[in-house]
């Protein structure tokens, strides 16, 4: 994943700059790879994730390191919120499987704030887990990156 500065994507933003910053990050995070993830935060980058708390890229790789390990066959929609100058607000839902098959949608919010070269500095996320079956499952493209014709949360009707 490239870093928001290689992107040319800072603040202030506009509603198609916010909006590539958000596939840009769902891109990034159905990769599934920690280090790629973490180099858009910035080295001191603050994250909440539901009741856990994580500072810096090295603990980020080492929270999705654990975090992928036991969220099987992720993937990840996002779609954009809201904006205004340097944060975005994001919602997303994603589907996974844990190590004895039982099947769960995610859904949660997320609020982002960058620095002026569009790093990534500040992370809050609050996320439900949902049991499902998986004959319930929406999300049957191949793991990576989410086709660009495949229907977004809103076309979903999440």
């Amino acid at each position: 994943m490239t870093t928001p500065t290689q992107s040319g994507i800072v603040p202030p933003f506009t509603r198609e700059t916010a909006a590539k910053m958000v596939r840009k990050a769902e891109d990034g995070w159905n990769s599934r790879d920690p280090q790629r993830v973490s180099m858009v935060y910035t080295l001191d980058s603050k994250w909440r994730n539901r009741a856990e708390f994580v500072t810096g890229r090295e603990q980020i790789v080492e929270f999705l390191t654990r975090k992928w390990r036991k969220e099987l066959d992720y993937r990840l929609i996002k779609e954009l919120w809201a904006f205004d100058n340097d944060r975005i607000a994001v919602r997303f839902a994603y589907e996974w499987h844990d190590d004895s098959g039982n099947w769960f949608r995610s859904y949660g919010n997320e609020n982002w704030e960058f620095n002026a070269e569009g790093i990534m500095h500040h992370r809050y996320a609050c996320i439900n887990d949902l049991p499902i079956k998986e004959s319930e499952r929406l999300y049957h493209w191949p793991l990576g990156r989410r086709p660009d014709d495949h229907a977004g949360l809103s076309e979903l009707g999440l």
